[in-house]
């Protein structure tokens, strides 16, 4: 059935138009993910789509009844307004306490905040969370959501997708989150020159397919090349030549992803980033720290070396940022201590910018840091990498006072590189970019050698940027995740799920031998001990490998022999939880 049809549909703001002609159509079963550059259109089109604005020319159409939920980029309240008032309205306690669906999104999206708050105080986030809740409680055909992962915590974008995934109807998505794209969608609308490119499936096969596309269309501008080669010869060589047939050939397409490299060569980045950086980073010994009252790290040890790429994860309050500011020295510990190494020149690009003088120009404020860095093997200059980060043409000559929020993050992060660290602090560096210039970013910092930590909500970008993840759980110390997100997310279900009240065994049940309780415990020391032996053997490699970081042979046997322990860690630690299951 459709729900809703755009008809040649117009609609411009200033001489160009953000869509241009566009038809098309949402089906009750439809999941539809939008995708483009920032400014191009999208917030506009779902706009349209929920008839929050009216077309310049062609009309949008809705079907009879057609009940539509729509979250906009901005949460708006009436005053005064509550948790209770925003999300429940005027439905008595007993309607919506006994509805499993209404009590799940409660607990989804708003545990730890009491009914009876109001709104005016919360953060961001929590009004978001707010936002989502009201949205999602009362029953819609089609929901049309902009940007709802903005602000959310992994966690959040977590429950929502599965949220998203469980709920029948139709679903219209503007988001930057690649991950959430794919989780949630099943087709996707690219916003670009004023069209609208349809693609069947979600991110993922969107950027297959997109790419697929971009190979055809270089083969066919080929011909037409070769093709206009073709008639300039004719031409040069005059009349007399006319009958001649020259014949050009046209190399094959060749397979879109063959022989493609990974995304960036460890060994090699590591080997720079001990070059600038010699074997001691930033060493974390039994630092402990006291806030406002509150213990947030109680005698944590950790080591950053040269190379390492870290992903910080862990729930809103649980010291993400302070972590931060604990590593680039403007926070003190309470106890302990930091070791910086000597060659240390680190960068951090805070959740708050620093100011920047609003009169200069873009261009101007990157160039008075430096005209030209080398990025990995790559020289770039100030303009070129501008252009990477979506400044492209006269926008690098626009006012940095004229810039909106996400423009003058991309200028503070660029900035930042220009200056050269080979330490680099990320907090939320993925606010407010389009997927476009996500990707540059993620490139950029493919081949740049040195030490890297990232907080981030963004999982595609924490993922695809860092090759560890590390969480804040609460326990006052950072824990290592073996199995990255996926990990932190089961421990934080695991942590926050209710603890139901044990049930007696059947009376058919029989202990387990003690013999058997004896060889399982057995077994379990020597998987500690060996265990003990790799974690020894890890830093003593990691050591090997700062010492020889002018030896490429050296350094690829070296990071072999890592993998392989590595590896053999992780099959024991999976052998060690199957056995201790065994002995509970």
């Amino acid at each position: 059935m459709n729900l809703i049809n755009l008809e040649t549909v117009t609609k411009a703001y200033g001489p160009k138009p953000l869509l241009d002609a566009v038809s098309l159509g949402v089906d009750d079963d439809d999941r539809i993910g939008i995708v483009g550059r920032n400014g191009g259109g999208k917030s506009t089109l779902v706009a349209l789509l929920a008839k929050r604005i009216e077309p310049d020319e062609g009309r949008v159409t809705h079907a009879r009844g057609l009940r539509l939920g729509h979250l906009a980029q901005r949460d708006e309240f009436p005053e005064g307004a509550t948790v209770r008032s925003a999300v429940l309205g005027e439905r008595p306690e007993h309607e919506w306490a006994g509805d499993t669906r209404i009590r799940d999104i409660l607990s989804g999206l708003l545990g730890g905040l009491p009914l009876d708050a109001p709104l005016e105080d919360m953060s961001g986030g929590e009004r978001r969370r707010v936002a989502l809740a009201r949205l999602l409680v009362p029953d819609s055909d089609l929901l049309v959501l902009d940007e709802p992962t903005n602000h959310l915590d992994i966690e959040a974008i977590d429950w929502l997708a599965r949220h998203l995934k469980a709920r029948r109807g139709a679903l219209v998505v503007v988001t930057h989150d690649r991950w959430f794209l794919d989780e949630v969608t099943e087709r996707t609308w690219e916003v670009v020159d004023g069209r609208v490119e349809r693609y069947e499936g979600g991110y993922s096969a969107y950027v297959l397919a997109k790419a697929e596309r971009a190979r055809i269309a270089a083969a066919a501008e080929e011909k037409r090349q070769n093709l206009l080669r073709k008639e300039l010869a004719w031409l040069r060589r005059g009349p007399q030549a006319r009958t001649s047939k020259p014949k050009f050939r046209v190399e094959a397409a060749q397979a879109l992803i063959a022989d493609e490299p990974p995304p960036r060569d460890s060994v090699e980045l590591t080997r720079f980033a001990t070059a600038r950086l010699g074997k001691t980073v930033l060493d974390l010994e039994d630092v402990s720290l006291e806030l406002d009252g509150r213990s947030l790290f109680r005698h944590m040890t950790w080591r950053l070396g040269p190379g390492d790429r870290i992903g910080l994860v862990g729930v809103n309050g649980s010291g993400k940022s302070t972590l931060l500011r604990l590593l680039d020295g403007g926070q003190t510990p309470s106890g302990g201590r930091i070791v910086r190494g000597k060659t240390v020149k680190l960068a951090h690009l805070s959740q708050n910018l620093e100011e920047l003088d609003p009169a200069r120009r873009v261009l101007e404020s990157v160039e008075e840091i430096r005209r030209r860095i080398t990025v990995g093997k790559r020289e770039w200059t100030a303009s070129q990498l501008l252009e990477r980060l979506g400044f492209r043409g006269d926008a690098q000559w626009t006012p940095v006072g004229d810039l909106s929020g996400g423009e003058r993050r991309r200028l503070q992060l660029l900035r930042l590189l220009m200056d050269e660290p080979n330490v680099l602090l990320l907090d939320e560096p993925t606010n407010d970019l389009d997927i476009e210039t996500l990707t540059e970013l993620e490139d950029l910092l493919d081949g740049w050698p040195g030490t890297l930590v990232v907080v981030s909500h963004d999982r595609y970008f924490l993922e695809r940027v860092t090759d560890h993840v590390v969480a804040l759980l609460g326990d006052g110390r950072v824990s290592l995740l073996p199995g990255g997100v996926d990990d932190y997310l089961a421990r934080r279900r695991a942590a926050t799920a209710p603890r139901s009240t044990p049930q007696p065994k059947p009376a058919q049940d029989k202990p387990k031998p003690a013999a058997h309780s004896w060889k399982v415990q057995k077994e379990l020391d020597r998987i500690e001990r060996r265990l003990d032996k790799l974690a020894q053997r890890e830093a003593e490699l990691h050591e090997r490998l700062a010492a020889h970081a002018t030896d490429y042979e050296k350094l690829t046997e070296l990071n072999d022999q890592l993998k392989a322990v590595q590896a053999e860690v992780a099959t024991l630690e999976e052998q060690w939880l199957l056995l201790a299951e065994d002995t509970g």
